[in-house]
């Protein structure tokens, strides 16, 4: 194997590694993002596990990030629940720089 082979393959792991963390680092976030929409909805216990759960799923449709903040909307919208959209955004940005360090810390 030549260097160039070896950095090519350094340079593949690296990516690998860091999109297996990115993924890990949104759902955990997408998690906490929920329970902190359940909180703000009046949901605990199971209910508020549920629904962090539902808000965690809704990443994996069609729009990542923007069923995440889609779905938060409509749910306090229907709900009465007033936050803005810059308080939800700002909420998320937050809890991914939790998330992140959580993960680099290896945190629970």
């Amino acid at each position: 194997m030549t260097t160039f082979d070896k950095r090519e393959e350094a340079f593949e792991q690296q990516f690998a590694h860091d999109e297996e963390l990115r993924f890990r680092a949104t759902a955990r976030r997408n998690k906490q993002l929920g329970l902190w929409a359940a909180e703000k909805l009046g949901l605990n216990g199971a209910e508020a596990d549920s629904y962090a759960l539902s808000v965690v799923m809704s990443a994996f449709e069609d729009g990542g990030e923007a069923d995440v903040r889609s779905k938060i909307r409509k749910d306090f919208d229907a709900n009465g629940v007033a936050q803005s959209d810059h308080q939800i955004v700002r909420q998320m940005t937050e809890l991914m720089a939790k998330a992140i360090a959580d993960i680099k810390t290896g945190s629970k």
